[in-house]
């Protein structure tokens, strides 16, 4: 599932493309997407993030919402050949931008447009304090904690594993046992992770390619997530692979405490 790098990357190259721009004609391929109001003539006045969810702000105080869930992307191409797998598109004076979503798990809705919520996204304004206050005194364990959307949003398991480990904590620690200094470090490097994988335009395992169907570059400088049995660039130690709520986790059991 695209996470918060890979939703920036399309957010930010959707913004060059899109902004300002009127929709000249709407398809919905699927059903399991209707009944969506057509949209065309409309004006996309911006594109933003909101958490894993892109944002399409309407000149009519309306949002298009999309979540990309397991396997959907967004395609944008000159040619209007409708791509395999495609479920909707909008087209546009200067090219068309496509739904591929071989799974068909992705939603698109379109509501009123709100402010986003303040104190949970890790690169926008994060309340540190409010935060802790929250959810530090928890007995759950530090990795699921950062994947809860409602704590956090944006981070699942790849960048889970690869902030934790960039910290040097144990992804099974129970979040009331870290101290200040722990806290402080994990803050950091979550942010210079996101930042970094942003930058490279996010992380291409599997399905994630970016909005002109180029993979992500992030997967040549992961140090912890799918690295089983390679060497901590770190210490040295052997990088290992345990479940966690049925969820692969990556971590060094040498540096990572």
């Amino acid at each position: 599932m695209p996470e918060l790098p890979e939703v920036e990357t399309l957010c930010r190259q959707l913004q060059k493309k899109i902004a300002g721009k009127k929709i000249s004609v709407t398809d919905i391929y699927d059903s399991k997407l209707a009944p969506l109001p057509n949209i065309s003539g409309r004006t996309i006045s911006a594109v933003r993030r909101n958490g894993k969810t892109i944002e399409m702000l309407l000149d009519n105080d309306n949002s298009l919402l999309i979540h990309l869930r397991m396997t959907g992307r967004l395609l944008w191409q000159k040619e209007s050949d409708q791509p395999k797998h495609s479920r909707w598109h909008l087209s546009f004076g200067s090219g068309n931008l496509y739904l591929v979503d071989p799974r068909r798990f992705a939603t698109v809705k379109i509501l009123p447009t709100q402010d986003h919520p303040t104190g949970h996204d890790i690169l926008r304004h994060f309340a540190k304090q409010k935060f802790l206050t929250n959810y530090g005194w928890r007995k759950t364990k530090i990795k699921n904690l950062l994947m809860d959307q409602r704590a956090v949003t944006g981070i699942g398991n790849i960048y889970a594993c690869e902030i934790l480990h960039g910290a040097g904590i144990h992804p099974e620690r129970i979040v009331a046992t870290l101290t200040p200094d722990e806290w402080q470090k994990i803050f950091e490097k979550a942010k210079s992770i996101l930042q970094k994988a942003i930058v490279k335009r996010g992380t291409s395992i599997s399905d994630w390619r970016d909005l002109n169907g180029q993979p992500g570059e992030n997967q040549y400088i992961l140090k912890a997530y799918g690295q089983e049995g390679k060497k901590c660039k770190r210490c040295s130690g052997i990088i290992t692979r345990i479940k966690q709520g049925g969820r692969s986790t990556f971590y060094c059991p040498e540096c990572q405490k």
